[in-house]
């Protein structure tokens, strides 16, 4: 990693053609502006970050109870018997 010290107003250039300036500093904030070809994406990088954590749970398995898991299968085994009496009483 490169690290260097910038002072407001002064840029950084990367290639020909992206340049980081920066704008302003305050206290421990730094305003920075960004100019890149539109092909070339920016991202912050805890957005990056936050949006990878939330596809990792996403794709984590969900857990139940097996007494959940039991009564779900039931359910679907035999689905509104209570409906089914009700007709025959008809």
């Amino acid at each position: 990693m490169l690290v260097l010290t910038r002072k407001a107003g002064e840029k950084i250039l990367i290639g020909s053609d992206i340049e980081i300036e920066i704008l302003d500093v305050r206290g421990d904030a730094v305003k920075i502006g960004i100019t890149a070809p539109r092909e070339v994406p920016v991202w912050r990088g805890e957005l990056v970050q936050a949006v990878a954590d939330a596809n990792r749970e996403a794709l984590a398995p969900a857990t139940l109870p097996l007494e959940e898991i039991s009564r779900l299968f039931k359910n679907l085994a035999a689905p509104d018997q209570g409906k089914m009496k009700k007709e025959e009483d008809r």
